[in-house]
């Protein structure tokens, strides 16, 4: 079972750490605050952000970034895409050399132009080929609640894509 860090607890990743339990990965949501990440251990359930949607036991939650990344095979960046360069370079030294990244976060970073993927590339220095990029027409209640979706992944190697 592969172990996922979902490094943010608002609704888009909290639906995701939901979609990667039920297929039947660890995932540990990193969340910033204490009574999101209690909310989510007790209740199974994200009363902030997505209320109402009962979680799966599976996923569990920590304020610690590390703890969240410690022996992730993949981690999963939803934040806003102004704040990605300074929280990524504190979680940084926390991804494993392995470790594949994925991101939803949506536009580019104001000062730079670089897209998500280019700026976790830029921070980290992960190749390109361990980045993935996860996009579709969809909203976290929708997938939260069972509805049908499209999304798309997208990463220049196959095999990175192909375990997520």
């Amino acid at each position: 079972m592969a172990q996922v860090a979902v490094l943010s607890a608002g609704s888009w990743w909290t639906t995701m750490a939901k979609v990667f339990a039920d297929a039947g990965s660890d995932a540990v949501i990193h969340a910033r605050r204490s009574e999101g990440a209690d909310a989510i251990n007790t209740q199974h359930q994200n009363p902030r952000y997505l209320p109402g949607v009962l979680l799966p036991p599976r996923p569990w939650a920590t304020t610690s970034a590390a703890e969240a990344l410690a022996g992730a095979a993949n981690a999963a960046l939803s934040i806003p895409a102004q704040t990605l360069r300074e929280n990524l370079a504190a979680w940084a030294p926390h991804i494993a050399p392995h470790t594949v990244v994925v991101s939803l976060m949506k536009g580019i970073e104001t000062h730079s132009g670089l897209r998500m993927s280019e700026v976790i590339h830029e921070v980290t220095g992960i190749p390109f080929e361990r980045i993935a990029v996860l996009s579709g027409p969809n909203l976290a209640r929708g997938i939260a609640g069972g509805q049908l979706a499209a999304s798309v992944i997208a990463c220049p190697d196959q095999t990175a894509a192909a375990v997520l």
